[in-house]
């Protein structure tokens, strides 16, 4: 130090001091403005592009209580409302609420009324809703993904998973009275399923249908398993077949059914595997039977309650049913994929011609058995050893269970039936406007739902 000037060593040459903090010229002024604009323009383009720009989310603050169910059936049924809803393949009840869905929306409905209580946005497709864990679950489509260019999936994909509470319209289960959450479930994820898919659930997880890939997620929306062509997956040859393609696909409690076409099988083949892997390896099916079956296999419905075995009342085990052309049967098959019993079944010559383009057979599920629909008839039957218990002609789906009977749609009207014996009590004509295609049904307190192609319709 001289006097009050810093020298540099070896120079006597004085050097200007300033401070570092500030800006001296109006050239740094400019650009440092500048600089401020295009962070304050990229972060306005990017909230636009966000997801939380590009949803509208409209919640509902009142009390939502759901109707009680009625304990006799009513006299008549006659139509109350109806709203276009072609997200749902089947009618979605879930708690206090009717959910739709159709472009971009899913609303919750009054029951009653039909008057929107809540309603759930996105500048996305739908790809399809469900209830399941008590919410109402949609799957949006996205085509923005990474799969190379020569994979059939490269034009997108339904991989915006979003769960809402009925009651509210809000993402993500709210925690329960005293309930302190680490990790609040935001109610959302990303995830695999293809354009079309279905929302398969078994009470513990939702499956997703595909023709070369299936999704199990459970109720926070992590994946479980993945089974088929993975879009980007880590490890290799941890799947059991390669190339294949399915069909039909069920599920029960933690297990999924699929009918497997694969190119080194001369028919198809029936595979079984569970809905979690080990050591929460998702990429790493557990098979539990895998078997080869005649082509044209449909598989019908999953049970966990089988009694198989006469001589072992107490065996309960899983069983699946499928269905076979050529001759029309339907087999039954234990928990190893062993055949243990055949029926023979008289319905429409081309009910089996098909596979369904949602890879799900038309069935609705009670206590005690199963509604499956072939096409042109509706066949009860037993969750203990799925056999046939009775038959109704002239149906258009698979009904449901309402006020202690049956309903099962049939042509200009609702078949009221016992569910012991099928036999018909009642008949409520209904008038669906010329409609002549599949009609899946539900209910929700006193309101029966018809789900008519892309058209939902309460009666009551």
């Amino acid at each position: 130090m001289i006097g009050d000037e810093d020298v540099l060593d070896g120079t006597d040459e004085p050097v200007e001091r300033w401070e570092r903090t500030k800006f001296h010229r109006k050239r740094d002024v400019l650009v440092a403005a500048v600089i401020a604009v295009a962070a304050l323009v990229g972060g306005l383009l990017l909230w636009q592009s966000s997801d939380i720009e590009a949803t509208t989310s409209q919640t509902y603050g009142g009390t939502a209580t759901t109707p009680p169910r009625p304990t006799v059936f009513p006299p008549s049924l006659g139509e109350v409302w109806r709203a276009t809803s072609p997200a749902t393949p089947e009618p979605v009840a879930a708690g206090p609420v009717v959910v739709t869905g159709n472009g971009g929306e899913v609303a919750g409905r009054d029951p009653l009324s039909g008057k929107v209580r809540w309603r759930y946005t996105r500048d996305l497709p739908l790809c399809t809703v469900a209830g399941a864990w008590q919410m109402a679950v949609a799957v949006y489509a996205k085509k923005d993904n990474l799969l190379r260019p020569d994979d059939p999936r490269k034009a997108g994909g339904c991989s915006e998973v979003t769960a809402l509470w009925p009651d509210t319209g809000r993402r993500g289960r709210p925690p329960a009275d005293g309930e302190e959450q680490d990790k609040p479930d935001q109610g959302q994820r990303d995830s695999d399923a293809e354009l079309g898919t279905r929302l398969l659930f078994d009470g513990s997880y939702l499956t997703t249908t595909g023709t070369r890939l299936l999704t199990t997620w459970r109720s926070d929306l992590v994946q479980t398993m993945e089974y088929g062509k993975i879009p980007a997956i880590v490890n290799p040859d941890k799947q059991p077949r390669t190339g294949c393609t399915y069909g039909t696909i069920s599920v029960v409690t933690g297990k999924i059914a699929v009918i497997e076409h694969c190119p080194l099988d001369s028919g198809d083949r029936l595979t079984v595997y569970k809905a979690t892997g080990e050591d929460n390896d998702a990429e790493e099916p557990v098979v539990v039977a895998s078997v080869a079956v005649s082509k044209g296999a449909q598989v019908v419905a999953m049970s966990e309650q089988c009694r198989l075995d006469p001589e072992k009342p107490d065996d309960v085990q899983q069983c699946t049913a499928i269905a076979l052309p050529d001759p029309n049967r339907l087999v039954v098959m234990d928990e190893k994929g062993k055949l243990v019993k055949t029926y023979p079944l008289s319905i429409g010559a081309g009910d089996l011609r098909t596979e369904p383009a949602d890879h799900t057979v038309a069935v609705s599920r009670v206590t005690g058995a199963v509604y499956w629909f072939t096409g042109s008839k509706t066949i009860a039957l037993s969750l203990e050893d799925m056999r046939p218990l009775w038959t109704v002609d002239r149906a258009l789906g698979p009904g449901t269970a309402f006020a202690g009977k049956i309903l099962v749609p049939v042509t200009g009207a609702i078949a009221v039936l016992d569910p012991a014996t099928g036999e018909q009590v009642a008949s409520t004509p209904v008038d669906r406007d010329g409609y002549r295609g599949l009609v899946t049904m539900s209910k929700l307190g006193p309101v029966v739902l018809e789900q008519r192609g892309n058209t939902l319709v309460a009666l009551r």
